[in-house]
């Protein structure tokens, strides 16, 4: 996650605050200080922290505060609500136009991250049930409306291109086929230069001229930092642009942009790359993000990753299956597949409380894939019976893998353990038995 650094800082100089039974103003003012010097390393704008760290600083050495019962309590809580407001307050959507096709204009510096990141929204629109329309702008760089074609192929979305003409003509005619074909919903991904320039300016400011869109979003890196700052600044002056989309702020970006864009454009943050595959793309939660930023954990967007993660059926037939003692191997094979779906283990632990500070926690995601090779290397018949999985087929299995026996062994005899708990829990007297499980330790074949 891209404030893991920041992250770490923070909670650093809140915990000298909580080591503190009464605080005074010098205390306040000293967490201040490291505070203001985490934001400057997260490369967030000097103007940006220094804003912030009064705000917070005024509110902080109120007497409210210095004379609670857990000051260093209200001091987070005070900090949580200005992070919360310096990225925008509450969670902005795409203005949707009331008459014909919303046409969305994506703009940005090259490598931003347009064509990948444009496609992810039109996906994610897709997914919400709009029918939505790519539209290959960018006629400079090498491969760009190739990469936009197999994008939309991947994502069943259609791609209106004209070949390197005329940007202008090729967005007014892409709306006008929209209309014509019952999108809904328009993506226009235009060109980018390695820096602002006055020739790239010209040309956006044409195409909002010709297709006055609905929304104009600028699309930045967030691992670029300040100068991501600096590009947002200047295509908001030129196009008066409606809002920001952050790219790879999963990395190991410092997380400056993030801060400090919404601060220094006054236009929202609304969505944010979240990862390579054409599926991670959030909504920007500026409360939700906030409570990342300190070690606070954002269980609502677990929850919504759970929520699509989960199917009802398969969750019902699972719970039958269970409860009668035939969970198979299979079965746990296909809970496995909708946990990888939520993303890697360290990111969901990232997502709980606290769990930022667990980071050095080994999560053997190896051993979890090796767990899934396994179950692959598995005939039909085996994974639904696996007592008859004798030294031939665990010597077939292992070689199929590329795993030793005893890893075959290790993951059957995990599974048997299991399958005897459930046997033990779903008879009579459950509920007492479930105390049992209190401090019994994971199933190592499984890689938990």
């Amino acid at each position: 996650m891209a404030f893991e650094g920041l992250t770490e800082k923070l909670s650093n100089a809140f915990k000298k605050l909580r080591g503190k039974g009464r605080l005074k103003e010098a205390d306040v003012r000293e967490a201040m200080r490291e505070i203001r010097m985490a934001l400057l390393e997260a490369d967030v704008s000097y103007k940006v922290c220094k804003d912030f760290t009064k705000a917070v600083t005024e509110r902080c050495v109120g007497t409210d505060v210095l004379e609670s019962l857990t000051p260093a309590q209200m001091i987070v809580k005070i900090v949580n609500e200005e992070l919360t407001k310096l990225m925008g307050s509450d969670t902005k959507h795409i203005t949707i136009s009331p008459n014909g096709p919303t046409v969305v204009m994506l703009v940005g510096l090259q490598g931003a991250g347009k064509t990948t990141n444009g496609s992810k929204l039109a996906g994610l629109m897709k997914r919400q049930g709009k029918n939505p329309l790519l539209v290959a702008c960018d006629i400079y760089r090498p491969a760009a409306i190739q990469q936009l074609k197999v994008c939309g192929e991947k994502l069943g979305i259609p791609v209106y291109e004209q070949g390197q003409i005329d940007p202008v003509k090729i967005a007014k005619d892409a709306v006008w086929y929209a209309r014509q074909h019952g999108h809904d919903m328009v993506f226009l991904d235009t060109a980018g230069r390695l820096h602002v320039d006055e020739a790239l300016m010209e040309e956006l400011q044409n195409i909002k001229a010709a297709v006055k869109p609905s929304e104009i979003m600028l699309v930045v890196d967030a691992m670029t930092g300040q100068d991501a700052v600096n590009a947002a600044q200047s295509f908001n002056e030129w196009l008066d642009i409606d809002s920001v989309m952050l790219s790879k702020l999963d990395g190991d970006a410092r997380g400056g942009a993030a801060l400090s864009v919404k601060a220094i454009t006054g236009k929202p943050i609304k969505f944010a790359g979240m990862g390579e595959k054409l599926e991670d793309i959030e909504p920007f939660h500026p409360d939700r993000m906030a409570s990342r930023i300190l070690g606070m954990g954002d269980v609502l967007s677990l929850i919504e990753k759970a929520e699509k993660a989960y199917d009802a059926k398969q969750a019902a037939a699972m719970e039958e299956k269970l409860r009668t003692n035939r969970f198979t191997l299979q079965d746990f094979y296909d809970q496995l597949i909708q946990l990888k779906s939520m993303g890697s283990m360290q990111d969901i632990l990232a997502q709980l409380p606290g769990g930022a500070g667990m980071k050095n926690i080994d999560l053997d995601e190896k051993a979890m894939a090796h767990t899934e090779a396994i179950i692959l290397s598995m005939t039909p018949k085996e994974r639904e019976n696996p007592s008859i999985i004798g030294s031939s087929r665990k010597k077939r299995i292992a070689a199929g893998c590329g795993l030793r026996v005893e890893d075959v062994n290790k993951l059957l005899k995990s599974f048997e353990q299991m399958r005897n708990l459930i046997r033990q829990f779903s008879g009579p007297g459950a509920g007492k038995k479930m105390k049992r499980m209190r401090g019994m330790g994971g199933f190592g074949g499984f890689g938990f």
